[in-house]
């Protein structure tokens, strides 16, 4: 799929938060496409340096504002990003959180052998972060807004070699409950994008990933595998009024897949 032609700009005026974007094949690129093409303006990061080149020729093509680092890892480099928002826009209308890792020592091996510092880097990227980030956009979403992350279906069931990401998914999917909880009655939704499996280069570390992505296009109903396109304009619908009494969900958008045995 690629992007349709929009002649409605049904999210001019918004301004969002896009993480995550690796390179042109990252879902968040998807996403960023979308609400950009919806006629959203938006605020971009990258990792670090070394990832700087693949993403700012990305961040050019979506004319973005705002283009800052995000590590995890790096103490104040969360904080430094939404006061930059803060300080340019003073407003927040959508967040975009899709970043996941673990160590490789940690995913490749046994939930149960999971050492603790691994498990630890694991939950604090891959979960907390969309915690801390809707901590600090909840004083920004002034008129209300969505908060999204990516999950994926290992949550629910046990998928071979998803291991310790299943874990780590699961408390997320859980954590979007409980704020969409929290931070409804102030107008802000918060949802979880499921995808189905997709070639990108942070599930390349997934052992097996190959032999999944053959599963999934013959196991799922519509016997193809989504692109990140198909999430990212997934995604850009919920941002929409229209589906403002739409909060907390479990989005699959995954031609199906969950639903066959």
């Amino acid at each position: 799929m690629s992007i349709p032609t929009v002649k409605a700009k049904l999210l001019e005026g918004r301004k969002g938060l896009i993480v995550g974007i690796a390179n042109d094949r990252s879902i968040a690129w998807g996403c960023a496409r979308a609400f950009r093409a919806l006629g959203a303006e938006l605020a971009v990061t990258y990792l670090n340096e070394k990832a700087k080149p693949h993403v700012e020729p990305l961040a050019r093509e979506l004319d973005v504002p705002i283009f800052l680092p995000l590590d995890i890892a790096v103490p104040g480099q969360i904080e430094a990003v939404f006061e930059r928002i803060a300080d340019t826009w003073g407003e927040l209308d959508f967040l975009v959180h899709s970043i996941a890792y673990s160590p490789r020592d940690t995913l490749g091996g046994r939930v149960t052998d999971a050492p603790r510092e691994g498990f630890l880097t694991t939950m604090e990227i891959s979960c907390w972060s969309f915690i801390r980030m809707a901590q600090l956009a909840e004083p920004l979403m002034k008129n209300g807004g969505t908060l999204f992350t990516m999950t994926y279906y290992g949550s629910q069931v046990v998928v071979e070699n998803y291991n310790i990401m299943g874990v780590a998914k699961a408390a997320l999917e859980s954590a979007v409950r409980y704020m969409a909880a929290e931070l409804g009655p102030k107008g802000i939704r918060v949802h979880a994008i499921s995808p189905g499996a997709l070639a990108t280069r942070a599930a390349s570390g997934i052992p097996e990933f190959d032999a999944l992505l053959e599963k999934t296009k013959l196991k799922a109903p519509a016997h193809e595998l989504v692109d990140v396109d198909d999430v990212g304009m997934a995604t850009a619908f919920l941002a929409h009024d229209a589906a403002r009494l739409i909060t907390g969900q479990v989005l699959y958008v995954d031609g199906g897949y969950h639903i066959v045995d």
